[in-house]
């Protein structure tokens, strides 16, 4: 069976993938090739980047408590895929938040476990370079502890040119009052033909590297990332992760590699401009898997989007050569906006519970990737610290009417029940009553 299997993999493709698990580095034409692949050359390279997963990262998938807090939607830069923006005079729907509301979901975000908000906004006409420090100050002068994630490159491009400084003189402003790690987002795909369709009014690539090697160069490290799934072809994104992998063995301050699917329904580059509604489930585990091969040693963690691909297919993306689920999230605005329906937060549990599902053991950890805990036990997993959500029951009556009076004697449950069991025990409440019920 196996010789089928191998017989079944075109020989080029055979070669790419045992070159890539001895250490050879892939070149950007041969991670197009790679990004083609169907049938069983696409099985193939699952299975190549899995392996290389298990070699670079082991069987740990980590996650990072985290909120997103987006202070305004108030953006005039018109980028055709964007869902989110509103002008100020979209007086129901435009929103600028203020310190206080800011630092209301900060202490939430704490209260929930987190150790990083992710702070990102439009770019609003009438802010200064001054306005992104101050939500810093802010923040910091209350919660020093939190880790501040913190302000794409198209937020500093605009807060540098409001400066009239060096760029390297405003990063470190900012880093002064407490920025901690930057997003490596507005990326989309770093090829000007592809960026003057997206936004022709968004920065360019060569700005989107200068900006990223400035803050690198004084140690202030980012994440990378990549939008897919529009208007691109598979030699667009070969030719970004090249100029990801070069610009990170000049400077080693890409924490990540996180591609992001295009969400198509709610948007004018869908809707008007006609790209291609999204990524295909193809497109999507490809996309991690050459990641996983092209990128390594330089870049070892691959991030899945789950708020783009959903849990399903984020966990089959674990498989797929990524190693790392994300951050918790609490709220997310800017795919929902877009048409994403995959929520916008998934509690430490739930997490740990789809970890398992694949047979990996939950990690979380710091935004720089420093290991707070693992949890190799389910039964040493700490309770949930979410907020407990009321749950709009069906099913017969009586059923539900003795899950709503509460008062009844535990139903302990033991393997992998207990291990899946939601955030508020509601499994353990479900069997409670669903036994009571049939007796």
């Amino acid at each position: 069976m196996f010789r089928q299997l191998q017989d079944a993999v075109s020989r080029d493709v055979r070669d790419l993938l045992e070159g890539a698990l001895d250490g050879r580095e892939l070149s950007a034409a041969e991670a197009e090739r790679l990004l083609g692949v169907h049938g069983a050359d696409f099985h193939a390279l699952l299975a190549a980047a899995d392996l290389a997963r298990r070699e670079d990262c082991g069987d740990d998938v980590s996650y990072v408590v985290c909120r997103n807090i987006n202070f305004t939607n108030v953006c005039y830069v018109g980028c055709s895929f964007c869902g989110f923006a509103r002008h100020k005079d979209d007086a129901a729907e435009a929103f600028d938040r203020s310190h206080a509301e800011i630092l209301e979901k900060c202490r939430d975000a704490i209260e929930r476990g987190a150790s990083e908000v992710c702070i990102q906004g439009g770019i609003h006409p009438n802010k200064t370079h001054e306005h992104y420090r101050d939500i810093l100050r802010a923040i910091k002068a209350v919660y020093p502890d939190l880790h501040i994630h913190a302000y794409s490159p198209e937020e500093i491009d605009f807060g540098h040119r409001k400066s009239g400084w060096k760029l390297e003189e405003y990063l470190q402003y900012l880093v002064d009052a407490g920025l901690g790690t930057m997003p490596g987002t507005a990326a989309e795909i770093l090829d000007d033909e592809i960026r003057n369709v997206l936004s022709p009014n968004k920065l360019k690539t060569a700005r989107w590297v200068e900006i990223i090697k400035a803050a690198h160069g004084i140690g202030l490290r980012s994440t990378s990332t990549l939008m897919y799934g529009h208007i691109e072809e598979p030699r667009h994104i070969a030719a970004h992760l090249d100029l990801i992998r070069e610009i990170q063995k000049e400077t080693g301050g890409f924490t990540e590699f996180v591609p992001l699917g295009f969400i198509h329904e709610r948007n004018l580059l869908f809707n008007l401009l006609g790209s291609r509604p999204g990524p295909s489930m193809e497109e999507d585990l490809r996309i991690i898997a050459v990641a996983r091969l092209f990128l390594r040693p330089h870049i070892t963690n691959i991030q899945v989007s789950w708020v783009k691909m959903g849990h399903k297919l984020g966990q089959m993306a674990l498989c797929a050569g990524a190693n790392d689920f994300g951050g918790t999230l609490m709220e997310e605005s800017i795919s929902r906006e877009s048409g994403s329906d995959h929520g916008e937060n998934t509690p430490p549990e739930e997490f740990r519970r789809l970890i398992r599902e694949i047979g990996r053991v939950p990690v979380e950890r710091t935004t720089l990737y420093q290991v707070v805990q693992r949890f190799e036990d389910p039964a040493l997993d700490p309770p949930s610290r979410e907020p407990k959500a009321d749950v709009d029951l069906s099913g017969p009556a009586r059923w539900r009417k003795q899950l709503e009076r509460g008062g009844r004697s535990p139903v302990e449950l033991t393997g992998p029940a207990a291990s899946a069991a939601p955030r508020g025990g509601a499994t353990t409440e479900a069997a409670t009553g669903i036994a009571a019920a049939g007796a």
